[in-house]
């Protein structure tokens, strides 16, 4: 394998010449993840479909990476809101982590206020 490898999978999301992860032997660092509809730059207008969509995004670039979701050992999150919008995390939280013993840590910070998107995170993985 190359030292260094970018990882967009079947699913690139950056105009800028960014990819959606990248990967240097086992250790997988993505770029930001927004919740665009998959194959657009639109936003859903709902909180929890665009944390949906994040979720699913987190999924595919772990996996084009060649890991699963229990390789993530942190996901940092962007919400403008976190005391309301944590509940809708926490929805898709505990399907994709739903052993309580083995969930990635995770923290959760201010979006600026003048944002389009409601939610917008990224992740650590380190691949077994």
């Amino acid at each position: 394998m190359k030292k260094r490898q970018s990882i967009n999978g079947s699913r690139a999301r950056h105009e800028n010449p960014i990819p959606n992860a990248c990967r240097i032997g086992n250790i997988v660092m993505s770029s930001v993840i927004g919740g665009s509809n998959p194959g657009t730059r639109e936003l859903p207008t709902t909180l929890e479909q665009q944390v949906a969509n994040v979720f699913s995004y987190i999924r595919h670039d772990v996996e084009a990476a060649g890991g699963t979701v229990d390789d993530i050992v942190k996901i940092t999150f962007w919400v403008k809101d976190p005391v309301k919008q944590r509940a809708a995390l926490n929805d898709e939280w505990v399907k994709m982590f739903p052993d309580a013993a083995s969930r990635p840590a995770r923290h959760t910070q201010h979006l600026p206020a003048d944002s389009r998107a409601m939610v917008q995170a990224d992740f650590i993985a380190v691949l077994s």
